[in-house]
Formats: C-alpha cells, sequence, structure tokens
C-alpha cells in the first residue's frame, strides 16, 4: 500500500472515531447569562432551568477607550457588579448549586460599541502594552474559571486584527492560561472569522459567534432560512474536519424585527419595529439545521437577562428570546436531550 494512501486511511479513521466520541458527548444547551448591576439568585436561574438549558456563558467585561488605546480597564469599583471577577464568581456559584454547567468568557467593550475585530495598534510599543494589558485581563478570568471549577474557558471574543497582526502573542497566552486553568478551552470567532483563526489546534472546540445571513425576506419562513443555511453548514463540517475539532456557536440568535436573519449581528438600537415570528422561524431553521450535525457541539442563546420578569416580549425587538414565542422554540429544543 502506498504510503499516502496509508496516511489517508490513518486520517479518514481519526475522524471518524473523533466525530463519533462528539455525537456521545452532551450537547451545550447554553445561554449567554448577561452582566447585571447586581448578584443573581435561584428565582432568576430558575429561568434559565425552565428552558431546559443546561449550560451558562458568564461575561465578565473589560473596556478600551478607542479601537488603537492599548489599555484594558478591569475589575473595577465602577463597573457593574456582574461584570467584575467578584460578581462573576458570585454568578457561577448560584449557576453550578441549580446544576448549570459554565462557561467563562471574558469579553471587551469598546468605547460607543465599536467592533472589536477592527481593534489594531499603530506602533510596536502599543502593541506590546496591549498584549501586557490583554494577558492580565484574561488570566485574572482564568484563575477565577480555575477557583470555581468552571467547565469551560474562552480565551477571547471576536478580536480578528489582535490575534492576525499578533499570532506568536496568542500562541503564548494559550500556553499561560493552560498552566492555570485545566478545564476546556474555545475561542469565539465571528462568523466571517473563524475559517482564518491559526491556533484551533492548541484548544478543545472551535468556537463560532454565528451570526451567518441566512434570508433576505421580512420575515423569512423556516424553509427559507434552511436553505440559506446550507453552504454555512458545508463550510462549517469543512473546517472542523480539517481542525479535527467540533465547533460551538459561542453565540447565536436572531433579534425580533424585520429581516432578521438578513443581517443577524446587527444591533441597531434605532431599529424598534417588533417582529416575533422572524425570530421564531429563523431559530428554529437554525435548530432543525444544525443542532444534530455530527460536528456540532451545541451553543448559547444571545442573551439571556437575569431580570426576566422586566422584560415585555411584545415590545421587544432586541435578541433575547425571554417572554417571547421563541423562547417555547429553545425549551422544545433543549428540551430533547
Amino acid at each position: 500500500m502506498k504510503a499516502t494512501l496509508k496516511i489517508f486511511i490513518v486520517g479518514l479513521l481519526g475522524a471518524v472515531t473523533w466525530s463519533c466520541a462528539q455525537q456521545q458527548k452532551q450537547l451545550i444547551n447554553g445561554v449567554s447569562y448577561v452582566a447585571a448591576r447586581n448578584p443573581t439568585d435561584n428565582t432568576e436561574v430558575q429561568h434559565v432551568l425552565n428552558v431546559n438549558a443546561n449550560f451558562a456563558a458568564v461575561m465578565p467585561f473589560g473596556f478600551i477607550r478607542s479601537l488603537d488605546n492599548p489599555n484594558i480597564i478591569h475589575n473595577t469599583e465602577r463597573q457593574w457588579f456582574g461584570e467584575t471577577r467578584e460578581g462573576a464568581t458570585q454568578y457561577i456559584k448560584v449557576l453550578k448549586e441549580n446544576g448549570i454547567k459554565v462557561m467563562v468568557k471574558p469579553q471587551i467593550w469598546i468605547w460607543r460599541g465599536e467592533f472589536t475585530g477592527y481593534m489594531k495598534m499603530n506602533s510596536e510599543a502599543d502593541w506590546k502594552t496591549l498584549e501586557a494589558s490583554y494577558s492580565a485581563f484574561i488570566l485574572e478570568y482564568a484563575q477565577m474559571a480555575a477557583d470555581t471549577q468552571a467547565e469551560m474557558f474562552c480565551i477571547g471574543t471576536e478580536l480578528e486584527q489582535f490575534i492576525v497582526n499578533r499570532p506568536e502573542y496568542w500562541s503564548s497566552l494559550i500556553q499561560q492560561i493552560k498552566t492555570i486553568y485545566k478545564g476546556e478551552l474555545t475561542y469565539a470567532a465571528n462568523w466571517d472569522e473563524y475559517k482564518r483563526v491559526p491556533f484551533w489546534s492548541e484548544l478543545d472546540y472551535i468556537g463560532v459567534d454565528a451570526y451567518f445571513p441566512v434570508a433576505d425576506s421580512k420575515t423569512p419562513s423556516v424553509e427559507e432560512a434552511k436553505a440559506g443555511w446550507l453552504p454555512w453548514k458545508q463550510e462549517l463540517a469543512s473546517v472542523s474536519a480539517r481542525e479535527e475539532r467540533p465547533i460551538i456557536f459561542t453565540e447565536y440568535g436572531y433579534r425580533s424585527t424585520d429581516f432578521s436573519g438578513k443581517e443577524p449581528w446587527d444591533s441597531d438600537h434605532t431599529k424598534t419595529v417588533v417582529n416575533l415570528e422572524a425570530q421564531t422561524n429563523t431559530t428554529q431553521a437554525l435548530f432543525e439545521s444544525v443542532w444534530s450535525e455530527p460536528w456540532f457541539a451545541g451553543g448559547f442563546i444571545w442573551k439571556w437577562f437575569t431580570f426576566d420578569e422586566r422584560i415585555d416580549g411584545e415590545t421587544d425587538s432586541q435578541f433575547t428570546p425571554q417572554n417571547k414565542p421563541v423562547e417555547k422554540i429553545i425549551q422544545q429544543q433543549y428540551g430533547k436531550q
């Protein structure tokens, strides 16, 4: 047998074994648990349990003044409770007491909501400052994840230009994280970034913030959105096979507004038209398209607020599924396993 054929067969058998192992694992049926001003409690976590979720992303925050500013401000008294180490620790404690597993997902907010993927320094000195600042930020929360026995840790969210320009730093950072935290690791890549991330082999999951455009209609049907998923499914399967890693949707979801499947990443708060059917149909299509795929390991709906009773689903055009018809769709899907 030729050597190339042997390599192909060995690789194929490895991929099949890996895929079968993934199918045996329990899917992540998760929510993105939004940081709030106050501590959380069992009553708020009960709403998470009511939709049959088994995982929650806890998201402490760091802040940067501009896209080219290298200094990350984090864990300060001026931040909301849930954005700090103390708050995130309290959230994790209550979630885990109620049987919910946790992914710690530290995130960066840039002044005025600038897209973090565009963050890029103007000099080598600023890059070095950013690296030191980001390491201090992320390693603090890696330690917190270890201390609280969180099941998963996300090393960053949508930081494409940072990764493109400083790949050696990221490989070094991952090794530092592994000396502190022994659980599973991922990175939350934007939907148009994940194919080019260079360090998937060093992590346990390919993380994707899954805001793929799937439909152009004002109110997409389930079938239209499912058709829109077909090329993305092929791409995701290909990347998963290439990297020999399962994929999780570190964020997924749709707004309850017109054209929800056209640019799902759009969070423009001036768009206030409510379209609950559009959100329901696009979410149902996502579940039917990817949740049973062998390369898929689950996902975290964006986003879940602690103050459930204060959300008026009939008038809310944003992402949250709470108190909207789509909440039932999520409950049904998450309850299948």
